[in-house]
């Protein structure tokens, strides 16, 4: 009797596991031709990043890109909604115009910062001027008064608007490292003479308000060519616009010249006070395990120099598109498959930290979450997290993945925990099992990342595609996984520079009325 009952559950066992097989081979091959032949990142990019437009939080394209996703989830039968987490400062960008009127009249490349304070429809007209170089905090300060009236140029004159490949391509080796000598000499010449002044990067723009400045122009190259980093003024009354390096160098050097140029700045915005600031979250419930959670996650927000479209537009196509194509071919997951889209990121994870301290009834029943963050190139590297089992999961769930999706992947375990760089960070903190899809470079950081180049053109579709695939079959393995996953962690190594044990990220409280 005990034989044939060994012997009817070794049948059975053997009957599910062909049975789970073949299912994840058609499921796989379903999700692979809805990909290549059915996407809609196109359409989804254009009408975010097109249409919309940069996410800056605060902003009503925030919140439309907010409503748009409720309707687009509506669209696909996915239950969605925007829970609010806290509150921001409400502000809309809106015409930027710069010219220089004199010694001659040109047109200029650049922008107001984010929360700038507008000049009004009129705008602005007056002299630049560059900071001086002292001794002291007390000449600076005898300084400060020439200002008023004045626009004041306050970045560094950069020695060279040519990426240093291209330096290292075409330049001679003498050449190359005379300039990147000097360079250093310039940059650590400029942070001496900044400290004594006594003020910082920010403190500064508030000194030279109270001094009487009309507006403080600035220029944040970020080392490509026509890429500046595009971030948030601090003033209250006046404007602060970023010009690009050709622009403000060009600027700078007739200043140091004597040639006094003017500029005209109409920088127009409007200071729309407190606003609800929210994530989107939608869901696809669980038929087996619903209070068991697989999460998709990637930032809504951006900054705003371009459309956001590597950081995050892409992450989100991907989790919008994925979540798509599991509601068509995979409608009843053994566990509840969410996708957050988290506002406010870039100034602090605020809309995942937020999530994490309002839910923990989820966020403790998470079997897995996969975050999607720096940019538009195809997963090249997952690691582990520090989660100590992370290798007996991970590893099992990619098998499911087409040999030419993870040919190009390297895994690492169990890896190092994330620090604070990204969403992935809120839910590891909470002792989540969360991880990092990361993208290839596609010169990311010099050119996309957080820039005035952030735009739909830089997409690569073919990349997109490929993590979509990725990701939905990630997502289906993990819901199906008839265990849950391990929340053991590895023991940290020796930090070498304090000679301490490192210590896994501690969970912080988001900041719900930042920016007020």
């Amino acid at each position: 009797m005990k034989k044939t009952y060994l012997l009817l559950s070794l049948y059975f066992l053997c009957f599910t596991q062909a049975s789970f097989t073949q299912t994840t081979t058609q499921i796989v091959a379903d999700i692979v031709q809805e990909v290549n032949e059915n996407s809609q990142l196109k359409t989804l990019a254009h009408e975010l990043l097109d249409v919309i437009g940069p996410r800056l939080v605060g902003t009503p394209q925030m919140q439309k890109a907010h409503d748009w996703a409720l309707k687009q989830y509506a669209n696909w039968g996915i239950t969605a909604k925007n829970e609010q987490w806290g509150e921001w400062r409400g502000w809309e960008r809106g015409i930027t115009h710069i010219d220089m009127i004199s010694p001659r009249i040109q047109t200029l490349k650049g922008t107001q910062l984010a929360w700038s304070p507008s000049t009004g429809r009129k705008g602005i007209t007056a002299e630049l001027m560059v900071l001086p170089t002292v001794a002291d905090p007390v000449e600076f300060n005898q300084w400060l008064p020439s200002v008023k009236g004045k626009l004041v140029l306050i970045s560094m004159k950069e020695a060279t608007g040519r990426p240093d490949y291209n330096w290292e391509e075409f330049a001679t080796p003498k050449s190359f490292d005379k300039m990147k000598k000097d360079r250093e000499a310039q940059e650590n010449e400029w942070s001496d003479n900044l400290q004594r002044t006594g003020y910082n990067r920010r403190s500064l723009p508030i000194a030279l308000e109270k001094a009487g400045a009309l507006g403080i122009g600035t220029s944040y190259w970020s080392k490509g060519f026509g890429a500046n980093k595009i971030f948030g003024a601090n003033t209250d009354k006046i404007p602060v616009i970023d010009l690009e390096l050709e622009d403000y160098t060009m600027l700078y050097r007739l200043v140091e010249h004597g040639n006094s140029p003017q500029i005209k700045i109409l920088a127009e915005s409007k200071d729309l006070g407190a606003v609800p600031t929210f994530n989107t979250i939608a869901e696809i419930k669980g038929s087996e395990k619903p209070d068991e959670y697989v999460i998709l996650s990637a930032h809504f927000d951006s900054w705003d120099g371009g459309t956001g479209a590597t950081d995050n537009g892409t992450g989100t196509l991907v989790m919008m598109e994925t979540m798509r194509i599991l509601k068509k071919l995979y409608p009843n997951p053994k566990r509840t498959i969410l996708v957050g889209h988290w506002g406010s990121e870039e100034q602090g994870l605020n809309g995942s930290r937020a999530y994490v301290e309002d839910h923990p009834e989820i966020v403790d029943n998470v079997q897995v979450v996969f975050n999607q963050d720096n940019g538009t190139g195809r997963v090249v590297q997952i690691s582990g997290g520090g989660f100590l089992n992370s290798y007996d999961y991970i590893p099992r769930w990619l098998s499911a993945v087409p040999d030419e999706i993870t040919q190009h992947i390297e895994t690492t375990f169990p890896g190092m925990p994330a620090g604070g760089g990204s969403d992935n960070a809120s839910f590891i903190a909470a002792g989540a099992p969360a991880f990092f899809l990361s993208s290839l470079n596609w010169s990311y950081w010099n050119y996309t990342w957080h820039t005035n180049r952030d735009t739909y053109d830089k997409i690569v579709f073919d990349d997109l595609r490929n993590n979509v695939i990725l990701t939905a079959i990630l997502a289906y393995m993990a819901s199906e996984d008839p265990e849950m996953t391990s929340r053991k962690k590895r023991v940290l190594p020796i930090n070498p520079k304090s000679g301490e044990q490192s210590t896994w990220p501690s969970q912080r409280s988001p900041n719900r009325k930042g920016g007020l």
